[in-house]
């Protein structure tokens, strides 16, 4: 059975019968229990979902179930027009459908089944909800003169271990990195743009192959690509992939943007210019470096790019996330002086492990920030080493 079906025979919402909450107290335990429903992943990524049910749950609550029609919930909750036509738009049966398929996977992942259920029967809009059932009451058997039976003390270890193991299990474990770092991204209702930077030819695009050519992209962008798209695809997320030669800076006010590559990408030295770490290329040397605003005159975070490939040490790139404040949009970049920073900045930003190395560096509210990050990376042969954070910038 896939990890996210539940079973048709699942008859855990008959276990208790409906409870009519009869106290504001207990109203509110039940608006409590549905913003843990709807902040769970299997509802947090939609906005249909949550917007059907809390509608459908609040008004249950203060009894007003005669509005709880289909035609009703399409012109309040989803803004159709009074007159729409149910039968070639079901939108709310479809959503409910969904909505029933979720509150039952929800209830039956560990860890829930203590908490008040929210349910939604199958041919109603009315909400019901139950309380958790009671723990079973252990007795403990002892013999005369006041002396545990070994019956008794196993069952006092047992119940102190399975109450250990249900307090662990319950309480909240930190998030990773990566949620914390792309929670801005993954959490907008808008696709995201994802741009890979390219290398323009120096004549008109004129024919098929000069289309072709004027569209080439480096391997390592390539792979920081690769990277953050499987991030993207394993939250469920709508992305664009982008050329950025191909694309205009108005285009980022469509949804939150994720930048690749740097002296290859226009929309990266735009975005870095204006903040403290930042790209600059040498065009008599062909040295690039990143600069530092705050030590301008320090060369330390170079690469010559006419050197040996062999003979390179170490590449450095900058990581950022900030709020566009030109569009507010939460544009995220990885970009690298050469291909092995390049490479690595994409393995930094989507790895749980690499990205925690902000979490030590930053405050502790550094998921809330904008931030710069400069990391390095050695590389090995043809391809970059282990990022390691060295610098970071918070605001």
């Amino acid at each position: 059975m896939d990890k996210h079906s539940v079973s048709s025979n699942d008859t855990s919402t008959r276990t208790a019968p409906a409870w009519a909450p009869e106290t504001d107290a207990e109203r509110n335990a039940i608006r409590e229990q549905l913003e843990r429903l709807v902040a769970s992943p299997l509802f947090n990524k939609s906005k249909r979902l949550p917007s059907l049910l809390r509608f459908v749950v609040e008004r249950s609550l203060q009894g007003q179930v005669e509005s709880l029609k289909e035609r009703t919930l399409g012109v309040e909750v989803f803004a159709r027009a009074p007159n729409y036509d149910t039968n070639s738009d079901p939108v709310v049966r479809t959503t409910a459908v969904e909505i029933r398929k979720r509150i039952a996977q929800y209830y039956h992942e560990p860890g829930h089944e203590s908490e008040i259920r929210i349910d939604f029967p199958p041919g109603s809009y009315v909400a019901e909800f139950r309380l958790p059932p009671e723990p079973p009451v252990t007795v403990l058997t002892a013999r005369v003169g006041s002396r545990w039976s070994m019956l008794g003390i196993v069952t006092l270890l047992t119940a102190i271990v399975l109450a250990v193991v249900l307090l662990w299990t319950r309480s909240p474990q930190p998030r990773p990195a990566t949620d914390l770092f792309w929670a801005p991204i993954l959490n907008s209702p808008d696709p995201v743009g994802v741009y890979i930077g390219g290398f323009p030819i120096d004549r008109d695009v004129t024919n098929l192959l000069d289309l072709q050519n004027s569209e080439r992209v480096a391997f390592a962008d390539a792979t920081a690509l690769a990277r953050v798209i499987s991030l993207l695809e394993t939250h469920h997320r709508l992305y664009r992939i982008r050329f950025q030669l191909a694309s205009k800076l108005e285009d980022l006010k469509d949804g939150p943007a994720v930048l690749i590559g740097a002296f290859n990408n226009s929309f990266t030295l735009r975005f870095t210019g204006q903040l403290r770490f930042s790209f600059v290329r040498n065009p008599e040397t062909r040295v690039n470096y990143i600069q530092d605003r705050n030590d301008a005159q320090n060369r330390k975070w170079s690469v010559d790019m006419t050197a040996p490939h062999a003979s390179v040490k170490e590449d450095y790139a900058i990581v950022s996330r900030i709020v566009d404040p030109v569009t507010g949009r939460v544009v995220v970049m990885a970009a690298g002086l050469a291909k092995f920073g390049t490479q690595a900045a994409g393995e930094f930003i989507t790895d749980p492990n690499q990205l925690q190395q902000i979490a030590k560096m930053g405050p502790k509210d550094w998921d809330r920030k904008n931030m710069e990050v400069v990391i390095a990376t050695d590389p090995i042969g043809r391809t970059a080493g282990v990022p390691r954070a060295i610098a970071a910038h918070f605001w």
